[in-house]
């Protein structure tokens, strides 16, 4: 097999190259994208074809290249379904496994804490391990949905892998390359002899600052790092494949990842919509025009700028689906949680994953327009 570990000087992280000498197939974990160029550079020159581009979490200090590799290469996206980066091809979970090459098996491990959505990566007897687990560190806890004492579980779930299993971590800043399990167990500060109240207490008094790239990074990692004027195109393509899963959905669903690999029952983007939509409330487009003829109610417009600009509900604020939970906090009209909202999007999917988040946050009157923006501008 083949296997490079990769660095960016500028972020500190590490990228993974796996492949298969034989099929050529290979897979990147956590790609970054001001190292695309390289990336298509190398995979050219070793005459491989990239199955999949793999994210162990949404980062926030750099932006992947996945969907630009997605674009070049046809690489499938994968990315935790907790993230909530609806974009990507597949959306995986625990005990996934993606196979590849001559029977060679990825296995996903859930790893939450350092943000709800972390995963690690098994293959072989090496363990990718994200910003779950450092060479003597571990990732952060106090943005994107992180937690502590779930960080604590994880990492506590990797430490029963076995001892010579290699950690490769995302991150690390102090010139390390590897590590494996018996040493992090035994030697790593923040986990060593370390009961979980502990390691709260330690992880919640780091007080760090933010990382600088966050508001932009978030963001743009929910898109597989597209940028803005590239994201509807993404949003419509993936809207498409959605109706058309759902067209073919029969029994058990059935992701076919790139050909070479299908995985029984794992969470389609189809999935995470049907999911959503039995949790919230739809009206439809008569029922939002008299609830907004009666007033009392904020419509927010849960798509991209670009969408927006281009046409939109009267008096709708926008809200992108992308960074609604980083920047809804500075909407004055949003300010009262028990005050109704009324969300939309172009046909309804992300309007209503964009639903069961706000009422995740508190929100107790959130309902969606049924069939979105394209319903309302057919009944005009």
């Amino acid at each position: 097999m083949l296997f490079k570990q990769l660095f960016d000087d500028e972020t500190w992280t590490y990228t993974y190259l796996i492949a298969d000498p034989v099929s050529k197939e290979a897979v990147l974990i956590d790609p970054v994208n001001t190292h695309i160029d390289d990336y298509l550079t190398m995979l050219k020159e070793l005459g491989l074809t990239l199955k999949y581009t793999l994210e162990t979490h949404v980062h926030a200090d750099h932006i992947t290249a996945s969907g630009l590799l997605r674009q070049k290469l046809g690489a499938q996206t994968g990315v935790s379904a907790l993230c909530g980066a609806e974009t990507a091809d597949i959306q995986i979970k625990d005990g996934d496994v993606f196979t590849f090459g001559q029977g060679e098996q990825i296995k996903v491990i859930a790893t939450p804490g350092h943000t709800k959505g972390s995963i690690s990566f098994l293959w072989r007897d090496r363990v990718f391990t994200g910003d779950s687990l450092f060479i003597g560190g571990c990732g952060r806890t106090d943005f994107q949905g992180g937690d502590a004492g779930a960080q604590y579980d994880s990492i506590q779930k990797l430490f029963a892998l076995p001892d010579d299993t290699v950690v490769y971590p995302g991150h690390d800043y102090q010139q390390k390359w590897i590590s494996n399990i018996k040493q992090e167990k035994t030697t790593n500060p923040r986990l060593a002899g370390k009961t979980r109240e502990e390691f709260i207490e330690i992880m919640n008094s780091l007080n760090l600052p933010k990382p600088r790239l966050i508001d932009e990074a978030v963001p743009a990692n929910r898109f597989c790092g597209l940028e803005e004027n590239q994201r509807q195109d993404a949003i419509v393509q993936r809207e498409v494949a959605r109706e058309k899963e759902a067209a073919k959905a029969d029994g058990q669903p059935v992701v076919d990842c790139g050909g070479a690999v299908h995985k029984t029952g794992g969470m389609t983007a189809q999935d995470m919509v049907a999911a959503a939509k039995q949790q919230i409330t739809e009206v439809t487009v008569d029922k939002a025009k008299q609830l907004m003829a009666e007033g009392g109610i904020t419509v927010v417009d849960v798509r991209e700028e670009s969408e927006y600009a281009a046409g939109h509900i009267d008096k709708a604020i926008l809200l992108p689906r992308g960074v609604l939970e980083f920047k809804i906090g500075t909407v004055a009209e949003l300010t009262d949680k028990s005050k109704p909202v009324m969300i939309y999007c172009r046909t309804g999917g992300r309007a209503s994953m964009a639903a069961v988040t706000m009422k995740m946050l508190g929100y107790t009157q959130v309902i969606s327009i049924a069939g979105g923006f394209e319903a309302w501008q057919k009944a005009a």
